[in-house]
């Protein structure tokens, strides 16, 4: 009982305006382990911010697969920092947030889709490039085709060079930046 009230302490206090405040609270859900999962997949519904954020980055830190799942529901918060940690967070899940992430790709809202692209790029699993090279072609918004250009950067698989070259005439000139990037660091252009 007495742990239950310290963390739900220490999850209200990720809300503090110090920022050196809410990390050190972080550090202490970190050590806690374990038992703060449920409650911190709780708080990723909490209406501040903070705690959505810092309880997202603290889940991807204990890389507890019962996160997940809420985890990609948290890709549709309204706030982009939110969305920006949770993808950070779905990455360091690794392989098991691999096929939820590739089945995001086809989501109706793009900055869910982008959210997805830049997190498989963090996974680097090469399962992800044919998904990645649709987007990177297919993707009516620029940051979900620069996501896919840069996860298809970081992957580092030869399916990815003629795609990224087409990118290079993409109408997005961040899009055509991150393919030139890549492409130069191989060797290919």
């Amino acid at each position: 009982m007495e742990r239950d009230d310290n963390v739900s302490r220490l999850i209200e206090t990720l809300s503090d305006e110090d920022e050196l405040v809410r990390l050190q609270a972080s550090e202490s859900l970190e050590q806690i382990g374990e038992p703060v999962v449920e409650p911190l997949i709780e708080a990723l519904n909490n209406p501040d911010k903070n705690i959505r954020r810092c309880s997202a980055r603290i889940l991807g830190e204990l890389g507890d697969k019962r996160a997940i799942e809420p985890l990609i529901e948290n890709l549709r918060d309204s706030n982009k920092w939110v969305r920006r940690d949770t993808s950070g967070a779905l990455s360091k899940m690794g392989e098991p947030a691999t096929e939820p992430l590739i089945k995001l790709l086809d989501d109706s809202d793009w900055k869910v889709r982008g959210a997805a692209a830049w997190g498989l790029g963090r996974i680097g699993n090469k399962k992800a490039v044919d998904p990645l090279i649709k987007a990177l072609l297919e993707d009516e918004n620029g940051f979900v085709r620069s996501g896919a250009a840069n996860a298809l950067g970081t992957i580092q698989d030869e399916r990815a060079v003629e795609p990224l070259k087409t990118a290079m005439n993409d109408k997005s000139s961040y899009v055509r930046k991150v393919s030139e990037k890549y492409l130069k660091a191989w060797g290919k252009i």
